[in-house]
């Protein structure tokens, strides 16, 4: 097929990359000008994925009318807070060319911050009607640094109609990216974008010194709290077991390439929020997912405790230190005997 992979980031650059090597036609918008000369002269993002080679059959281009119009399948990997920008830009240069697409994909994990709406809320309320059962969500435990590289990874592929997820499970496995489908998008979305926040709580664990039993304890109860929220917004539980729930979160709060741990890790040692953001290259989609789930949950009449002190840390100066010791001495309770009881 030929693609538009809108976004030059790590994630973007690697969803080429996957997709190159099926023997797809693939083009790489990237936002910046210079940066897309750059890749396109060297044929690797120094930026993000230093080592990695781009191959020459992806062609890199800064101008969005030259990436999208011809394209059968569209992958938007960009920051959470701008998928509403792109996806308007799209519409604006590809216009009736979209009806031909046969999947538009989602490569993005977070809540859109004024509205709260998860990511494929937003593409319903910018794209055409026709193009909604085309949208897919592609997510699970993955790092750029890694499956570009070809590590060994599974993700998730989840759309309300079964051939469009089908379809993008087709086109993105190979031997080492192998997608499973699925068809709850809510709950696939939910985790997505609040493992992030649980990840933050981790790193900041981590930060304070604190050690496996504690990251074991929150990981758990982290997941307690997005089954909580998602099963609200009426997702299944048994989403929240899978690859985009669990899976995810234990690589987005374990690993060194994580970069919501990170900042969670400089915070509890002391850093403030705005040095933290400053020494990251990307953006750390947790920080501004931890507002809007905590708003989203108090909607919908969701508690998310550790979610809560995650934001009171972050925006409202809070001690990392008291947060924790206010999570420990919560009203004692028994333990849900699943994720679906409270």
């Amino acid at each position: 097929m030929r693609v538009a992979v809108l976004g030059g980031g790590g994630w973007g650059t690697t969803l080429a990359l996957i997709l190159e090597s099926k023997d797809h036609e693939v083009r790489l918008w990237v936002y910046e000008a210079d940066e897309a000369e750059r890749m396109d002269r060297t044929r690797e993002n120094t930026s993000f994925l230093p080592g990695v080679t781009i191959p020459s059959r992806i062609r890199i281009t800064n101008q969005l009318a030259e990436a999208a119009p011809s394209a059968e399948m569209i992958v938007l990997a960009t920051p959470s807070r701008v998928l509403r920008d792109v996806a308007q830009s799209l519409l604006a240069h590809a216009g009736p060319h979209l009806q031909t697409a046969r999947a538009i994909v989602i490569g993005s994990k977070g809540l859109e911050p004024k509205t709260l709406l998860r990511m494929s809320e937003v593409l319903a309320e910018v794209l055409p009607e026709p193009l909604t059962p085309k949208v897919v969500v592609l997510t699970g435990p993955s790092h750029a640094e890694e499956v570009s590289r070809r590590v060994p990874t599974a993700v998730v592929a989840a759309s309300s109609l079964a051939a469009s997820a089908a379809l993008v499970q087709e086109a993105f496995s190979t031997e080492w990216f192998r997608v499973y489908t699925n068809d709850d998008v809510t709950g696939v979305e939910i985790a997505a974008a609040l493992k992030n926040v649980v990840a933050i709580a981790a790193g900041i664990c981590d930060g304070l010194g604190f050690g496996d039993s504690t990251k074991g304890a929150l990981l758990t109860r982290g997941l307690v709290e997005i089954s909580r929220l998602g099963e609200a917004l009426g997702a299944r539980a048994s989403t929240f077991s899978g690859l985009a729930g669990m899976g995810d979160l234990i690589a987005t709060a374990m690993s060194r390439h994580s970069r919501n741990r990170r900042l969670g890790e400089a915070v509890g040692r002391g850093m403030k929020l705005e040095e933290a953001l400053a020494s990251s290259k990307m953006v750390v989609e947790g920080v501004g997912t931890a507002h809007a789930a905590v708003d989203l949950a108090r909607r919908h009449g969701v508690e998310l405790p550790i979610a809560e002190q995650v934001r009171a840390i972050l925006y409202d100066g809070k001690s990392a230190t008291t947060a924790i010791r206010e999570l420990l001495t919560r009203d004692l309770k028994a333990e849900p005997r699943a994720l679906t009881r409270r």
